[in-house]
């Protein structure tokens, strides 16, 4: 049996959808999600601890941490707040099926190597 890599956060139930890209992640989606697990899904890799938010904005609600370098199922990107750290300024934000990151955290390009059609 495979061991799930830890993912720091308040609320563990919330955050089913924070299994490590590779592994069943089978949450339902609620009214709203920014996308269903239905949809094309695809990895992506923080390369640094990176906060999930509720909406794709700094200040909204807290869900959790993705630790830096596991690798994650995310379903699309949209703009939201502009965000600029380690030099890089975008406001590109990458959508889990509860949550949104900062497309700033991830490895890749703009869109964490997300493809432009897959906006939320």
């Amino acid at each position: 049996m495979r061991r799930i890599p830890a993912v720091v956060t308040t609320c563990a139930a919330t955050l089913a959808f924070l299994v490590p890209a590779g592994l069943a992640a089978a949450a339902p989606a609620s009214p709203t999600s920014p996308a269903s697990p239905a949809e094309q899904s695809y990895t992506v890799v923080p390369y640094e601890n990176v906060k999930v938010r509720q909406l794709p904005k700094q200040d909204s609600a807290y869900l959790a941490t993705l630790t830096a370098g596991q690798s994650y199922t995310a379903y699309c990107w949209t703009h939201g707040q502009t965000i600029t750290d380690h030099g890089y300024t975008n406001d590109i934000w990458i959508g889990f099926a509860d949550g949104f990151s900062s497309a700033v955290y991830f490895k890749g390009d703009q869109y964490a190597n997300l493809p432009a059609s897959a906006q939320c």
